[in-house]
């Protein structure tokens, strides 16, 4: 399992909360969390005090990007109050619960590619085992926040070249085919 908690709201009795569900999760034998914790000294202090010492969780430091993408890749399970994090996770076809009460990304929920469980430790355990003890299925990548090409699509744009692939999906509105 792979862990980001690190917004404002989650500070104080919601981090607890959080780490408290992780402590449980801790028990179960087949499961190793990762936890890079975010440089702000506050959560450090309350995830170390928390959860420092216990068997299968490893509090990590902050990681650059390609080796946090590594993780995901590898995570069979991600638990996170990140944004960035949720559509990331979605797209590379991960269980996602999301630590919060709301989100500014719903098309991942709605999608059903992703399940907000919030802060209750309760919530936060039932989800994950029940997750954790479903038999492994197959990736699926969801494309709601899009499928990949966006860059290519730019590029070509910027280059005067047609962008029907991606006007294909779009109701037809004059000057979409061209950029420029």
């Amino acid at each position: 399992m792979l862990v980001t908690a690190h917004r404002r709201e989650s500070f104080g009795a919601p981090f607890q909360a959080i780490c408290s569900s992780l402590a449980g999760l801790a028990q179960r034998e087949d499961v190793e969390i990762l936890f890079p914790l975010h440089p702000n000294p506050q959560l450090r202090r309350a995830a170390e005090q928390a959860l420092a010492g216990l068997p299968r969780i490893r509090l990590l430091p902050p990681l650059d990007l390609p080796c946090f993408v590594r993780l995901m890749q590898r995570a069979r399970l991600i638990l996170t109050d990140s944004g960035g994090v949720q559509e990331e996770a979605v797209a590379l076809g991960k269980n996602v619960l999301v630590l919060r009460d709301a989100t500014e990304r719903p098309e991942g929920i709605e999608a059903g590619a992703a399940l907000r469980v919030g802060t209750d430790p309760a919530r936060i355990l039932h989800a994950a085992e029940r997750l954790l003890d479903a038999r492994p299925a197959p990736e699926t990548r969801s494309h709601v926040y899009g499928d990949g090409h966006a860059a290519a699509r730019i590029a070509a744009g910027l280059l005067g070249r047609e962008v029907d692939e991606f006007a294909r999906n779009w109701p037809r509105i004059e000057g979409l085919r061209r950029i420029g």
